[in-house]
């Protein structure tokens, strides 16, 4: 497996590190949000981010979750320019109400991509949400809107040689390990 690239934030949008009482508030804020409105029937995750925000807000709406694998990583020795559907959408949207859910929205290339998947699986309706709004694409539902690059709590630290360790793709960003 190749070495992980540290990032490299453009210094006048900062960095946002997520902890995990911020991620709770933010997944209760979005589920809160949502139901106002609209109530699906299942919530679908983007995997991989998008699958522990999402299993949190279909959690809290108490509704069945799912997910559906879109990366511009996976399986892929570089990181793609565009990201790839792998997998199928889940049956069970066939006839549904379903929210699909990711962390994070930028292009919205991603999140386009899911919704059609799941459009195409069948479902009655499709809406999507983020935790965090950080580019010009518009999701129906989002959290937090910042440019800022955001570490998220279950990203922060790795295992190395079996030890949690600070991810080295963040480094120079964390001021300290997370205890």
């Amino acid at each position: 497996m190749p070495e992980p690239q540290p990032y490299a934030p453009d210094p006048t949008k900062g960095v946002l590190i997520v902890d995990w009482p911020l991620f709770g508030e933010l997944a209760r804020a979005l589920a809160v949000r949502v139901a106002r409105e609209w109530m699906p029937d299942l919530v679908v995750g983007v995997a991989t981010a998008g699958v522990v925000p999402g299993a949190a807000v279909a959690a809290i709406l108490d509704r069945p979750f799912h997910s559906i694998l879109i990366s511009r990583r996976y399986s892929a020795e570089q990181v793609r320019e565009t990201p790839a559907v792998f997998g199928a959408a889940p049956a069970e949207v066939r006839g549904k109400r379903v929210l699909v859910v990711d962390e994070t929205c930028d292009s919205g290339q991603t999140l386009r991509l899911a919704v059609g998947a799941v459009v195409n699986a069948g479902a009655r309706e499709v809406r999507s949400a983020v935790s965090f709004r950080t580019g010009n694409h518009a999701p129906d539902y989002h959290a937090l809107a910042t440019q800022a690059m955001i570490v998220l709590p279950w990203d922060r630290e790795i295992l190395i040689d079996g030890e949690l360790r600070p991810n080295p793709k963040y480094e120079g960003l964390l001021q300290q390990p997370v205890v």
